[in-house]
């Protein structure tokens, strides 16, 4: 009997190391895979829209490249795209409470600094557009959450909404206000 409980204790110490081996082979291996966030870059749809004067088409486009930059949260090509506007308003007899508007949107590295001066641009761009549409739409765009839930409004070449204000954070925040024929 002695051999056999020698035996019976032998197979049990055997079964109990292997199977202590097999939880180690059973358990997972943990791997970290680091993805890089990759920020999505939006541009700037086609105007479909036409005007009675070149020189509002021109400054129109310049604005949509502007607000595009603002839906990038990028103040470097907000400030570029300030720049560019500027160069048109030059052109025009915009006022020069609009033009103080821009330059300081081009001036400013911040984005929100930028996106706080963006409504008054609106709201100047929107003045030049009265009856210079020939054909299409612009479409004037809301987002009530802007500004501490004060609102701000933009102008859009599309219906899409992409809001200037928050960018990626909120997107798709916003609705179309009206409709400029």
């Amino acid at each position: 009997m002695n051999i056999k409980n020698a035996s019976l204790i032998l197979l049990f110490s055997i079964l109990l190391v292997s199977c202590k081996n097999d939880k180690k082979q059973m358990e997972p291996e943990v791997v970290t895979i680091e993805v890089a966030e990759e920020k999505m870059e939006y541009t700037a749809a086609k105007t479909e829209a036409e005007f009675n004067d070149p020189k509002v088409a021109v400054i129109f486009e310049e604005y949509i490249q502007l607000k595009t930059a603002l839906v990038n949260t990028n103040s470097a090509s907000t400030a570029s795209a300030a720049k560019s506007l500027l160069a048109a308003l030059m052109d025009t007899d915009a006022s020069e409470a609009l033009t103080k508007t821009v330059q300081s949107i081009a001036e400013s590295t911040d984005v929100e600094i930028q996106r706080a001066a963006f409504v008054d641009l609106t709201a100047g761009v929107e003045g030049m557009l009265e009856g210079a549409l020939k054909s299409g739409t612009v479409y004037k765009q809301y987002c009530p959450m802007a500004f501490g839930n004060t609102g701000g409004h933009w102008l859009s070449n599309t219906k899409a909404i992409q809001n200037p204000y928050f960018g990626d954070k909120m997107l798709k925040c916003g609705r179309i206000d009206a409709e400029i024929n």
